[in-house]
C-alpha cells in the first residue's frame, strides 16, 4: 500500500469531527485556517465558533470595525493577522462581489494569505491539487522519507514542496491534504509519538534509523529580545486610565495601561525608573507593586510588573491614545493577553481602588 493510501486510510478511521470539515465554503475554511495557524484545535475552536456566530458571511465580516475584530481575536497573538482578516474580507466584498475565491492563483493575491493558506482553501473548497505544507506535514515527510535538510532553509523548502506536490498529483486533494495534516497532529507528534501503532513504521526512515526525535531539522534563527514593561493601574471612581498602543510595536491598536519600559527589572533600573515615574506622575507619587507576569512571544520575552499609584499628578496630555474610560468600557476593548489576564483576575480589585 502506498504512503498516501496508508495516511488516508488512517485519517478515515481516526479523524476528529471538526465543524469546518463538513463544508466546502471557502469563507468558513479561511476562518478556520487563519485561526488554527495561531493555536491548537482545542484552543482555536471557541474562537472559530465566536467569529462564525458574529460574522456568518464574508459581508458581515467586512462590515465589522477593527476594534470588534481585535476584541474577538484577543488572546491569539499576532494581532496583525486579525487586522489582515478584516482587510481580506473587504477585498473579497469589493473585488470579488462578496464571493470568496476558491482558486489558488486568486487566493494568493489576498491580504494575509500565503502559500499554505491558499493551498488549504483551494484544495478543501474546490479540490484543487495544491499540496499544503505546515508544521505537521513537514514533520511527517521529513521522518518518513528521512529528509535531513532543514525545513526552514531555502533548499529545504524547495525539496519539501516538490515532494509534497508530487505526492498529491493522483489524490483526492481535499481528503489527502486533511489526512496528512491530521496524521501529523495526532499520530506523528512532535515529541515522543507512539510509533508502535503507526501504520507507516515499517517503511519510515526515521523509525528505522532511530531518528524520530531528531527529524525534522530546523535552523535556529531567532534571538529573543528581553523587555520590561511597568504598568500603572490608575483609577478614579469608576474610571481607569488606559492607553491605546501605537503602530510600529507589538500589540498595536490594542489597549493597555500607561507604562514605563526599562531595560532591566525596575528595581535594578531604579534611577531611570524613578526619573521617568516623577516626570510622568510627579515627585510625590507612590507606587504599590501588584502582580508580575512573564509573557513569551516568538521574538520577545516580556517581564510585566503592575503597580498601583497614589499621590500622583498626570504630567502628560490626555488625547485619543490616553484617556479615562469606565471599567466596563475598558473590559469591552481589545487588550493584549497580559492585560486581559490582569483584568480577569483583578476586576473586583479595580472596582475597589
Amino acid at each position: 500500500m502506498s504512503f498516501q493510501s496508508e495516511v488516508v486510510n488512517w485519517y478515515l478511521k481516526y479523524k476528529r469531527d471538526l465543524p469546518w470539515r463538513g463544508t466546502n465554503d471557502a469563507y468558513v475554511i479561511w476562518l478556520s485556517e487563519v485561526i488554527l495557524q495561531q493555536t491548537r484545535v482545542e484552543q482555536g475552536l471557541p474562537y472559530f465558533n465566536r467569529f462564525l456566530e458574529n460574522y456568518p458571511t464574508i459581508a458581515d465580516f467586512a462590515a465589522a470595525t477593527e476594534t470588534q475584530i481585535l476584541k474577538l481575536w484577543q488572546g491569539l497573538g499576532y494581532y496583525s493577522r486579525g487586522r489582515n482578516m478584516l482587510f481580506t474580507a473587504i477585498q473579497v466584498r469589493d473585488q470579488h462581489n462578496g464571493v470568496f475565491p476558491t482558486n489558488y492563483d486568486e487566493l494568493i493575491k489576498l491580504k494575509g494569505i500565503g502559500d499554505y493558506t491558499a493551498a488549504a482553501i483551494a484544495s478543501f473548497s474546490a479540490n484543487e491539487r495544491k499540496a499544503v505544507l505546515d508544521g505537521n506535514v513537514f514533520r511527517v515527510l521529513s521522518r518518513f522519507f528521512g529528509i535531513i535538510e532543514p525545513i526552514n532553509s531555502s533548499n529545504g523548502k524547495k525539496q519539501f514542496l516538490t515532494l509534497a506536490q508530487t505526492l498529491i498529483e493522483d489524490q483526492d486533494a481535499s481528503v489527502y491534504n486533511q489526512a496528512i495534516m491530521e496524521f501529523g497532529a495526532l499520530q506523528c507528534k512532535p515529541k515522543s509519538p507512539d510509533c508502535s501503532v503507526c501504520p507507516l513504521k515499517a517503511e519510515c526512515n526515521a523509525y528505522q534509523q532511530n531518528m524520530v526525535n531528531i527529524l525534522p531539522v530546523k535552523l535556529n534563527k531567532l534571538k529573543k529580545r528581553i523587555r520590561y514593561f511597568n504598568y500603572f493601574v490608575i483609577t478614579e471612581e469608576d474610571r481607569v486610565l488606559v492607553k491605546k498602543r501605537n503602530p510600529g510595536d507589538i500589540w498595536q491598536e490594542l489597549y493597555d495601561f500607561p507604562l514605563i519600559e526599562t531595560d532591566k527589572n525596575y528595581q535594578e533600573a531604579s534611577a531611570d525608573f524613578s526619573e521617568q515615574l516623577q516626570k510622568l506622575f510627579g515627585e510625590n507619587s507612590k507606587i504599590t507593586a501588584l502582580t508580575q507576569q512573564k509573557h513569551l512571544l516568538t521574538h520577545q520575552t516580556i517581564y510585566v510588573q503592575f503597580f498601583g499609584l497614589d499621590n500622583y499628578i498626570i504630567n502628560f496630555n490626555e488625547d485619543a491614545d490616553i484617556k479615562w474610560v469606565s471599567l466596563q468600557e475598558f473590559n469591552e476593548l481589545p487588550h493584549p493577553k497580559v492585560i486581559a489576564n490582569f483584568i480577569s483576575t483583578n476586576f473586583n480589585y479595580l472596582e475597589k481602588l
